[in-house]
């Protein structure tokens, strides 16, 4: 039988996805538990169970408009903690692979802060009622129930290793994110694995801290220069983005096929041998004030639960449990955040005793498909990338023609202010994918000429002189006024 609305809940995982879905089912149920494998940090602190926290992130203005109207004043307190508020793309500096990005005015925007300030807010305020239960420093051993139906979780003490105890629940949400064993819980119960697509670039991430120099202050961009796949070499990415405290965050990135520095001289050479010469530029004048830290789990990977032959009542997966982008694209957190809207509307609007878990998993499963594709075309177009998908839009007879579009668009974005606030919104979540292939906006592509290349990245005057480097021979030009 279809699962009714359930009374109690346990929520896998305790970090950005657990809490917000947490916080989604305490507004409809009255017993809500997070099970959390770390001690969770009082403060705005990395922990061991988040390794890529150490690397750059971004908010985009999806999800965190959706995480301010969950939590009202959420984008206040990150900004008051010393979180950037980045309109897109009037406030940074871009090479694409297309060339140099126009400043146009913003349509969109994303929170540029680290990743433990963006946890550390959210859950205050999730937790200050006092409402969701937190077992921390305990995992969990397998789910209980069986293949029709799960019944709740079995855990343990990780500190002591003890028996396993039973936490019985109506509905089981797997967030536990990439390093998630759905598929071993699965087995247990009888279950075959889940269908996955793989699409993996062999991207490698290598990020330091830097304490930015004093001029810099609030107003100095984000900077951002990306690979060019049209080379047919192994990619190589850096970008330098604001964080709380006056610092800088700098992560190199590279797909399969370049070498990821591990090393202080290794990491300034790698630097050295992007498209153009800022990032390094930028890291001369400010100061390491970290260690260098390593993470290659970027590949794209998609669960389709939605396909299955059987789906156990009471089991949902979310976030990177669901699906998991490359995280260079900024949309994990926002689908996240998406994918916890699309479960309060479910449970708003009687999903599950409509249809039951499956149904409101479906409705989970299609926020994750427009980041899935966009995050699979990028990717698949450089060498030695592995894809492992059987989706038509990243493996079938139409493909090469998507990727042509994908690469005609991007030429028009960079120098048209309208295309540009089309194929932003899309890349914000704020639009569908679908907008890209309006007849509006395809005669827009064939009519606007839009504006001169660039051929020097487009600092505004004073920009450069505040972090003590000379200004750019163009000055001002790619930075368009609101109303240009």
């Amino acid at each position: 039988m279809p699962l009714t609305t359930p009374k109690r809940a346990v929520v896998l995982g305790g970090g950005w996805t657990g809490m917000l879905t947490a916080h989604v089912l305490s507004r409809h149920l009255a017993d809500v538990t997070v099970v959390e494998r770390d001690i969770l940090p009082d403060g705005p602190e990395h922990r061991k169970g988040q390794p890529q926290a150490r690397h750059v992130h971004i908010l985009w203005s999806s999800g965190a408009t959706i995480a301010d109207g969950f939590l009202p004043g959420t984008i206040d307190r990150l900004l008051a903690a010393g979180a950037r508020r980045i309109g897109f793309q009037r406030d940074l500096v871009t090479l694409t692979a297309s060339g140099w990005q126009y400043r146009f005015p913003s349509t969109a925007f994303a929170i540029m802060c680290t990743r433990p300030l963006l946890d550390w807010t959210v859950r205050q305020a999730i937790l200050a009622d006092g409402r969701i239960r937190v077992r921390q420093g305990t995992e969990v051993v397998e789910l209980a129930g069986g293949k029709e139906r799960v019944t709740g979780v079995l855990v343990r003490d990780v500190a002591s290793g003890g028996a396993p105890e039973l936490i019985e629940a109506d509905l089981v949400v797997d967030a536990t994110g990439r390093a998630s064993r759905l598929g071993p819980w699965l087995a247990a119960l009888g279950l075959p694995s889940v269908e996955q697509d793989v699409v993996d670039a062999g991207i490698g991430y290598a990020t330091r801290m830097f304490k930015a120099p004093d001029g810099a202050g609030g107003g100095f961009p984000p900077v951002n220069v990306a690979a060019d796949h049209l080379m047919r070499q192994p990619g190589r990415f850096g970008v330098v983005y604001p964080q709380e405290g006056g610092r800088w965050l700098v992560t190199l990135t590279a797909t399969r096929g370049a070498s990821l520095p591990t090393h202080e001289d290794e990491f300034n050479g790698f630097a050295k041998t992007l498209r153009h010469p800022i990032v390094s530029d930028l890291m001369g004048v400010a100061e390491p004030i970290g260690s260098i830290f390593q993470s290659r789990s970027g590949a794209n990977r998609r669960l389709y639960p939605e396909r299955m032959p059987q789906w156990p009542e009471g089991l949902l997966i979310i976030g990177d449990s669901l699906a998991a982008f490359n995280p260079i694209y900024g949309h994990g957190m926002s689908a996240a955040a998406r994918g916890a809207e699309a479960l309060d509307r479910q449970l708003s609007g009687g999903g599950f005793a409509e249809g039951g878990t499956r149904q409101v998993q479906r409705a989970l499963s299609e926020v994750v498909d427009d980041p899935w594709v966009m995050a699979g075309l990028k990717d698949i177009q450089f060498v030695n990338c592995r894809n492992h998908s059987t989706d038509p839009r990243l493996n079938g007879p139409d493909t090469a023609e998507r990727l042509r579009f994908s690469d005609f668009v991007s030429k028009k974005s960079i120098r048209s202010p309208k295309v540009c606030e089309l194929v932003t919104d899309v890349l914000a979540l704020r639009a569908t994918q679908a907008a890209m292939g309006s007849t509006s906006f395809l005669s827009l592509l064939n009519s606007d000429a839009g504006f001169p290349e660039l051929t020097e990245p487009p600092f505004r005057p004073g920009e450069l002189e505040m972090v003590g480097l000379k200004p750019s021979r163009v000055g001002a030009k790619g930075v368009l006024a609101d109303g240009e």
